[in-house]
């Protein structure tokens, strides 16, 4: 059976409109509702988070092996090296603790809905973190967020972490606290992809 050259031009903007939004239907199915954990999370507005800044698989040159996680922290960006030049990106925000590390650290505790304690520098500079003093448990208003992700050298805690947050806006930007923050889907997405024990590489500028 031929198909007309003018049954072809009228096919192609609908085969390409399909293109175009494949993306943005996977990005939603990214960031749908997770009635299944154990604070439940509402699915996330897309235009909440500028689209170069959602999670998506791209091409990604590294020497790094596949299982990696590589934090530019200039960029803004978080990258879980897959292999064959491809890796699974995040948009991240950098807090004052995301700049104090730099080169090899490996993921040493993992936790879900973590706990969260103010160090006493924050608790001098704002006396409302005193009420945390031991310790904030976790849910939807921890500054943690969904899950945590432990940095250690040598076996020490560098006091650096990955992070959920519940400000989404805070995502692609400098903060004044906090380490590296994910959103609540991404830092879920990434937690179930990387084990103890696996190797992080975090750059500053």
């Amino acid at each position: 059976m031929s198909i007309s050259r003018r049954g072809v031009l009228f096919g192609l903007p609908l085969l390409l409109a399909g293109c175009a939004s494949s993306g943005i239907g996977q990005q939603t199915l990214n960031y749908a509702a997770k009635p299944e954990e154990k604070f439940p999370l509402p699915a996330m507005h897309l235009d909440k988070v500028k689209p170069e800044l959602r999670r998506q698989e791209v091409a990604y040159a590294t020497a790094h092996p596949a299982g990696t996680v590589v934090v530019d922290t200039p960029a803004r960006r978080l990258y879980y090296v897959m292999g064959d030049g491809r890796a699974m990106r995040y948009g991240v925000g950098v807090g004052r603790q995301g700049l104090a590390l730099k080169g090899d650290a490996y993921i040493g505790r993992k936790s879900e809905w973590p706990s969260w304690t103010p160090t006493a520098n924050m608790m001098r500079r704002d006396p409302r973190h005193l009420k945390f003093a031991g310790g904030m448990p976790g849910g939807p208003n921890n500054p943690l967020g969904a899950r945590a992700l432990y940095l250690y050298r040598g076996g020490n805690d560098t006091m650096f972490r990955l992070h959920g947050t519940n400000q989404p806006q805070s995502i692609g930007h400098a903060m004044s606290s906090g380490c590296i923050r994910m959103l609540n889907h991404d830092i879920i997405d990434l937690y179930g992809r990387v084990p103890v024990g696996s190797k992080v590489i975090v750059l500053q500028a």
